[in-house]
């Protein structure tokens, strides 16, 4: 796909908690085609200590009002920068990136999709999309609290949603791999989140006999190939996350399941 270097403009800012920050940008001319899956990397300026772009996946893609939406986690200074932005400014983005995720082949394939901490952001857009496919999808979500979940009225919009906390506050409780949706028939799993919440998502359905798609989150830093510092080790040799990448097969990975 054709990658584009866009100013856009942010519309909204929505300040979910303490650490999540819902940054809603557009454009005066129609934004590019995007993949659920695939992310952006944003440019962080009026800072002289952060220089590299910041990699955030894409959340949502609102066609209709021509909008990309940013699930953004603020864990260090740029993403706190990012989450700092008013409606009006301007944010510098190099988009989409990577390779998404595999889409439904039929309307009647049931998929599950497993997301944890800001590992539901992709998960969103695949969802909509399913859905306006044809396919509804089944989303399992999980956190540490209730107030750690994160968008759940919107996911309830275009499938089935299951959730676990482990404290129990919300859902049922425990990880999401001690849900009881699991017990289920899923012709396939696709999963974004913390590296051992996806492995253990992973050897689930290796166990199960079920296709599995994963989200790495590798550190990236040139988001485009170049700086090799996102290598996964795969069965294909050393791969490059922000590349080929970032959402795999779980065949192709060396993990031990």
């Amino acid at each position: 796909m054709k990658k584009y270097i866009l100013d856009l403009t942010v519309k909204a800012v929505e300040r979910i908690n303490g650490k999540y920050v819902l940054v809603r940008l557009t454009s005066d001319s129609l934004l590019p085609d995007m993949h659920p899956g695939q992310f952006v990397e944003v440019r962080v300026d009026n800072t002289s200590e952060t220089y590299l772009r910041r990699p955030i996946s894409i959340n949502f893609v609102d066609r209709d009002a021509n909008e990309l939406w940013l699930l953004v986690a603020v864990v260090g200074d740029g993403t706190r920068r990012i989450s700092a932005v008013r409606s009006g400014d301007k944010l510098n983005c190099v988009l989409p990136l990577g390779n998404g995720f595999t889409m439904p082949h039929t309307t009647s394939e049931r998929v599950l999709l497993v997301g944890g901490g800001v590992g539901v952001a992709p998960l969103l857009y695949m969802g909509a999309e399913m859905h306006n496919r044809g396919c509804e999808p089944t989303f399992l979500l999980g956190a540490r609290r209730v107030a750690d979940l994160l968008e759940l009225d919107l996911f309830g919009k275009y499938g089935r949603v299951c959730v676990t906390t482990e404290d129990g506050s919300y859902g049922e409780r425990g990880f999401v791999t001690n849900h009881s949706v699991l017990a289920e028939h899923f012709d396939r799993v696709v999963t974004c989140g913390p590296t051992p919440m996806m492995k253990a998502v992973a050897r689930h359905a290796h166990n199960a006999g079920i296709d599995c798609e994963v989200s790495l989150e590798n550190m990236m830093a040139c988001g485009i190939g170049v700086c090799l510092c996102c290598v996964e080790k795969t069965v294909m040799g050393n791969l490059r996350v922000c590349k080929e990448g970032p959402v795999f097969n779980i065949k192709k990975l060396l993990w031990q399941l």
